[in-house]
């Protein structure tokens, strides 16, 4: 209301209020870090560094419940408790490895609560620049009143698909401060096997914020990708990107399809099957399906643009069927970038995605520092 006073804070509720976003953000670039490095050999030295992130997240959220938050700010306190409890839940998961035959349930569950509290907390950005700053790439955080504009435009945002264990339908992010009258490029992002669009939202949010593309996480209708019978999650597929197509302004000629594990081997069927939406192919971590390159995806991967990036260290998919995937659609004729990551496991480079939007699209590749246009960091 015009004219009102802000609400007097206590300075000892600000300092647990500190405490506990410089806790959970710790908390939220630990699990993102441990996210990339995970290797089996690797998993206790990762505990152990998450262990200490735990510790400091726990006394912090019990610090800040046992202070009493003004009464104006009682929802933002709340929902920034529940955010930095999912942060916690996440952590736990990981640290305590329970009995041997949960371990890699427990760490997968552990990064599903680290989407969880994503979630909860990217609605605070505004309220605290630090939150602000993590869910936008580096090159950016000097422009945060730029990215949400005030007003903010109807329909942009976070669009999150029901239940996080719903199946078949999708996630949307639409930057909040994109033009509605010009189109932009899609990014359509498929979550690997047992995963969610809904959590996998999260591993291209940032760029998109920031660039300015349209994100589509779609979630298959089993378990995993319909990899035996590509045609019933490819229609779908279409179906989405048509509907948001409709919807938002969308550059049909930039749609990039991407995805991890199987849904990077989902990614070579269904972007190789006829009347295809999709420009370019980023699978990640995958392996080349027997009938990708049956039924005319021979004929079809000729010129394609395909970006196909592995890890030297999968477990899972080992690199020598990467390098024969490669093989054979150097030999199909697709127009492809190989990239052998030495360091990387079966798990997702995060820091890959500023190549694979270069690559995709120029205009997407992050502005040179002395053309940032400076602005209000909140």
């Amino acid at each position: 209301m015009a004219g009102t006073s802000p609400p007097q804070i206590p300075e000892i509720w600000a300092r647990a209020l500190s405490r506990l976003g410089a806790a959970t953000l710790g908390a939220l670039q630990g699990l993102e870090t441990a996210q990339r490095r995970l290797h089996p050999p690797v998993i206790p030295r990762l505990r152990q560094g998450l262990g200490v992130a735990r510790d400091r997240l726990e006394e912090a959220l019990e610090a800040f419940r046992g202070e009493r938050a003004p009464d104006a700010l009682a929802a933002f306190a709340g929902q920034m408790a529940e955010g930095a409890r999912l942060a916690l839940e996440a952590l736990g998961l990981f640290v305590d490895a329970g009995p041997p035959a949960s371990a890699v349930a427990r760490v997968l569950a552990s990064f599903q609560w680290h989407c969880r509290a994503q979630e909860a907390l990217y609605p605070l950005r505004l309220a605290l620049p630090p939150l602000g700053r993590h869910f936008v790439e580096p090159a950016f955080r000097d422009r945060l009143a730029g990215l949400d504009p005030d007003p903010t435009p109807d329909r942009v945002g976070l669009h999150v698909a029901g239940e996080p264990g719903a199946r078949g339908g999708f996630s949307l992010y639409v930057p909040e401060w994109l033009d509605a009258a010009t189109a932009r490029p899609l990014v359509v992002a498929l979550h690997g096997g047992s995963g969610h669009g809904r959590d996998f939202l999260w591993t291209w949010l940032r760029e998109a914020r920031g660039r300015g593309f349209l994100l589509l996480a779609p979630t298959s209708q089993g378990g995993t990708w319909s990899l035996d019978a590509p045609g019933l999650d490819a229609q779908r597929l279409v179906s989405m990107v048509d509907w948001v197509c409709e919807r938002w302004p969308v550059d049909r000629a930039r749609v990039l399809l991407t995805g991890l594990s199987d849904g990077a081997t989902f990614t070579l069927l269904t972007g190789l099957l006829e009347a295809s939406p999709f420009t370019a192919l980023a699978p990640v971590s995958g392996v080349l399906h027997p009938a990708a390159l049956a039924g005319g995806g021979f004929e079809r991967a000729r010129g394609r643009r395909i970006y196909l990036a592995h890890g030297a260290l999968d477990w899972l998919f080992p690199v020598a069927l990467a390098r024969l995937g490669r093989d054979e659609l150097l030999r199909a004729g697709a127009d492809l970038v190989y990239r052998e990551i030495e360091d990387l496991s079966h798990t997702y480079p995060r820091e890959e995605n500023d190549a694979i939007l270069r690559w995709f699209d120029p205009a997407l590749a992050l502005p040179p520092a002395s053309s940032r246009p400076r602005a209000d960091s909140r």
